[in-house]
């Protein structure tokens, strides 16, 4: 069984994110939030270790998607 933990984010980028989503396949917050995760992670031990401008590179990603300021 998986277990799970709480992540807590602001409330307007979460209504953010609310809007984000709909109509996509994504059914909630959680959804997008472990997707975005997963594959920074999964880049991350593909690679080793990211480098300064792949992490900048999806900063500016996330940024663009309104989940950082």
């Amino acid at each position: 069984m998986t277990e799970y933990t709480t992540v807590s984010i602001p409330k307007d980028l979460a209504d953010r994110v609310e809007d984000t989503i709909e109509g996509t396949s994504f059914q909630s917050t959680s959804d997008l939030t472990r997707f975005l995760l997963r594959s920074i992670v999964i880049q991350h031990q593909k690679r080793g270790e990211l480098t300064e401008a792949e992490f900048e590179e999806i900063t500016e990603q996330l940024r663009g998607l309104g989940y950082l300021e």
